[in-house]
Protein backbone atom coordinates (compact mmCIF):
# COMPACT_ATOMS: atom_id res chain seq x y z
CA UNK A 1 0.00 0.00 0.00
CA UNK A 2 1.33 3.54 -0.85
CA UNK A 3 1.83 5.85 1.63
CA UNK A 4 2.13 9.52 1.43
CA UNK A 5 3.70 9.96 4.76
CA UNK A 6 7.43 10.75 4.20
CA UNK A 7 6.18 13.30 1.75
CA UNK A 8 4.36 15.02 4.07
CA UNK A 9 6.92 15.38 6.24
CA UNK A 10 9.43 16.74 4.23
CA UNK A 11 6.84 19.03 2.96
CA UNK A 12 5.95 20.06 6.50
CA UNK A 13 9.83 20.48 7.27
CA UNK A 14 10.86 22.66 3.87
CA UNK A 15 7.37 25.38 5.24
CA UNK A 16 9.27 25.62 8.70
CA UNK A 17 12.75 26.22 7.48
CA UNK A 18 11.24 28.52 4.85
CA UNK A 19 9.14 30.64 7.68
CA UNK A 20 12.32 30.66 10.27
CA UNK A 21 13.97 31.91 7.64
CA UNK A 22 11.56 34.74 7.20
CA UNK A 23 11.36 35.35 10.54
CA UNK A 24 15.15 35.67 11.36
CA UNK A 25 15.52 38.23 8.60
CA UNK A 26 12.11 40.43 9.60
CA UNK A 27 14.85 40.85 12.89
CA UNK A 28 17.32 41.47 11.09
CA UNK A 29 16.06 44.53 9.21
CA UNK A 30 15.72 47.77 11.35
CA UNK A 31 12.85 49.81 11.25
CA UNK A 32 12.99 53.15 8.63
CA UNK A 33 12.90 55.68 11.62
CA UNK A 34 15.24 54.00 14.25
CA UNK A 35 18.01 56.11 14.87
CA UNK A 36 21.44 54.69 16.05
CA UNK A 37 22.70 55.41 19.32
CA UNK A 38 25.80 57.25 19.73
CA UNK A 39 28.73 56.86 22.21
CA UNK A 40 28.84 59.92 24.40
CA UNK A 41 26.34 63.02 24.18
CA UNK A 42 24.86 63.45 20.83
CA UNK A 43 22.73 66.19 19.68
CA UNK A 44 19.85 65.64 16.79
CA UNK A 45 17.85 68.19 15.14
CA UNK A 46 14.16 67.71 14.13
CA UNK A 47 15.42 70.46 11.30
CA UNK A 48 18.07 72.07 10.79
CA UNK A 49 16.90 75.27 9.07
CA UNK A 50 13.68 77.17 8.93
CA UNK A 51 12.20 79.11 5.99
CA UNK A 52 10.04 82.06 7.78
CA UNK A 53 9.44 83.13 3.77
CA UNK A 54 8.99 86.39 4.35
CA UNK A 55 8.67 89.70 6.96
CA UNK A 56 8.01 93.34 6.63
CA UNK A 57 10.68 95.47 7.59
CA UNK A 58 10.91 95.84 11.48
CA UNK A 59 8.81 92.56 11.84
CA UNK A 60 9.76 89.76 14.30
CA UNK A 61 10.52 86.13 13.31
CA UNK A 62 10.25 83.60 16.31
CA UNK A 63 11.12 79.52 15.84
CA UNK A 64 11.35 76.76 18.21
CA UNK A 65 14.15 74.34 16.91
CA UNK A 66 13.64 71.17 18.71
CA UNK A 67 16.20 68.35 19.30
CA UNK A 68 17.31 65.02 20.85
CA UNK A 69 19.96 64.01 22.89
CA UNK A 70 20.56 60.15 20.57
CA UNK A 71 23.81 59.79 22.60
CA UNK A 72 24.46 57.39 25.79
CA UNK A 73 25.52 60.34 28.23
CA UNK A 74 24.40 63.70 29.05
CA UNK A 75 24.55 66.37 26.72
CA UNK A 76 25.27 70.01 27.80
CA UNK A 77 25.00 73.34 25.47
CA UNK A 78 27.63 75.89 26.40
CA UNK A 79 26.99 78.52 23.89
CA UNK A 80 24.96 79.75 21.24
CA UNK A 81 26.92 81.78 18.23
CA UNK A 82 24.77 84.20 16.14
CA UNK A 83 25.99 85.14 12.83
CA UNK A 84 24.66 89.00 13.55
CA UNK A 85 22.94 90.77 16.59
CA UNK A 86 20.03 90.35 15.03
CA UNK A 87 19.23 87.30 15.96
CA UNK A 88 18.93 86.17 19.86
CA UNK A 89 18.80 82.47 21.35
CA UNK A 90 17.44 80.84 24.13
CA UNK A 91 17.84 77.46 24.85
CA UNK A 92 17.89 74.31 27.67
CA UNK A 93 20.12 75.09 30.32
CA UNK A 94 19.92 71.73 32.01
CA UNK A 95 21.82 68.46 31.12
CA UNK A 96 19.76 66.94 28.43
CA UNK A 97 19.97 62.82 29.80
CA UNK A 98 20.11 60.22 26.77
CA UNK A 99 16.60 59.98 25.09
CA UNK A 100 15.33 62.93 26.18
CA UNK A 101 14.82 66.35 24.24
CA UNK A 102 15.50 70.09 24.16
CA UNK A 103 14.81 73.08 22.42
CA UNK A 104 16.56 76.13 20.87
CA UNK A 105 14.43 79.39 20.64
CA UNK A 106 15.44 81.94 17.84
CA UNK A 107 14.34 85.52 17.46
CA UNK A 108 15.59 87.35 14.99
CA UNK A 109 14.73 91.29 14.10
CA UNK A 110 14.86 92.28 11.12
CA UNK A 111 14.46 96.01 12.00
CA UNK A 112 17.20 97.74 9.34
CA UNK A 113 17.35 94.48 7.46
CA UNK A 114 16.58 94.24 3.44
CA UNK A 115 16.52 91.33 1.06
CA UNK A 116 17.36 87.73 1.60
CA UNK A 117 18.36 86.68 5.15
CA UNK A 118 20.57 83.89 6.26
CA UNK A 119 21.12 83.88 9.93
CA UNK A 120 23.36 81.26 11.12
CA UNK A 121 22.96 79.92 14.72
CA UNK A 122 26.41 77.91 15.91
CA UNK A 123 25.41 75.43 19.00
CA UNK A 124 28.38 74.42 20.98
CA UNK A 125 27.87 71.53 23.20
CA UNK A 126 29.60 68.44 24.50
CA UNK A 127 28.51 66.55 21.78
CA UNK A 128 30.83 63.60 20.53
CA UNK A 129 30.69 65.39 16.60
CA UNK A 130 31.40 69.02 18.11
CA UNK A 131 29.76 72.18 17.32
CA UNK A 132 26.77 71.63 15.05
CA UNK A 133 24.30 74.56 13.16
CA UNK A 134 20.81 75.82 12.40
CA UNK A 135 19.48 78.77 10.62
CA UNK A 136 16.71 80.98 10.28
CA UNK A 137 16.28 82.03 6.13
CA UNK A 138 13.57 84.01 4.29
CA UNK A 139 13.14 87.34 2.94
CA UNK A 140 12.66 91.04 4.53
CA UNK A 141 10.13 93.40 2.54
CA UNK A 142 10.32 97.39 2.49
CA UNK A 143 7.42 98.15 4.44
CA UNK A 144 4.28 100.03 2.23
CA UNK A 145 4.84 103.09 3.65
CA UNK A 146 8.85 103.28 3.61
CA UNK A 147 9.02 104.29 -0.02
CA UNK A 148 7.03 107.46 0.64
CA UNK A 149 8.30 108.24 3.49
CA UNK A 150 12.25 108.30 1.71
CA UNK A 151 10.94 110.06 -0.93
CA UNK A 152 9.78 113.16 0.91
CA UNK A 153 12.29 114.45 2.99
CA UNK A 154 14.41 114.13 -0.05
CA UNK A 155 12.26 116.07 -1.64
CA UNK A 156 12.40 118.61 1.09
CA UNK A 157 16.11 118.20 1.29
CA UNK A 158 16.38 119.14 -2.57
CA UNK A 159 14.07 121.70 -2.27
CA UNK A 160 16.19 124.68 -0.59
CA UNK A 161 19.11 123.95 -3.28
CA UNK A 162 16.26 124.81 -6.38
CA UNK A 163 15.33 128.03 -4.25
CA UNK A 164 18.91 129.02 -3.92
CA UNK A 165 20.14 128.28 -7.80
CA UNK A 166 17.05 130.42 -8.55
CA UNK A 167 18.70 133.21 -6.09
CA UNK A 168 21.87 132.57 -7.45
CA UNK A 169 20.72 132.86 -11.32
CA UNK A 170 18.43 136.23 -10.51
CA UNK A 171 21.45 137.46 -8.64
CA UNK A 172 23.62 136.98 -11.94
CA UNK A 173 20.71 138.52 -14.04
CA UNK A 174 20.47 141.75 -12.14
CA UNK A 175 23.87 141.84 -11.59
CA UNK A 176 24.68 141.34 -15.50
CA UNK A 177 21.83 144.31 -15.98
CA UNK A 178 23.96 146.45 -13.45
CA UNK A 179 27.02 146.14 -15.30
CA UNK A 180 25.14 147.06 -18.67
CA UNK A 181 23.29 149.99 -17.04
CA UNK A 182 26.56 151.37 -16.06
CA UNK A 183 27.85 150.76 -19.64
CA UNK A 184 26.06 152.32 -20.76
CA UNK A 185 26.19 155.23 -18.52
CA UNK A 186 29.79 155.59 -18.87
CA UNK A 187 29.17 155.77 -22.68
CA UNK A 188 27.11 158.79 -22.34
CA UNK A 189 29.63 160.65 -19.85
CA UNK A 190 32.46 159.41 -22.35
CA UNK A 191 29.84 161.66 -25.04
CA UNK A 192 29.06 164.23 -22.81
CA UNK A 193 32.84 165.30 -22.12
CA UNK A 194 33.63 164.74 -26.22
CA UNK A 195 30.76 167.50 -26.75
CA UNK A 196 32.34 169.53 -23.98
CA UNK A 197 35.95 169.18 -25.69
CA UNK A 198 34.35 170.27 -29.04
CA UNK A 199 32.54 172.94 -27.73
CA UNK A 200 35.65 174.55 -26.32
CA UNK A 201 37.83 173.97 -28.89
Amino acid sequence: MFTFKPMKNALLLALSLTAGAYTVQAQAVKPANAVTKVAGPAITFEESKYDFGSVTQGGMVDHVFKFKNNGTQPLIISNIGVSCGCTTPEWTKDPVMPGKSGTISAHFNSAGKMGMQNKVLTIESNATAGSTTVALVGEVKEAPGAAAATAAPMEAASAPAIKMESVKMESAKSEAVTKEETMKMKSKDDGTKMKAKTKKS
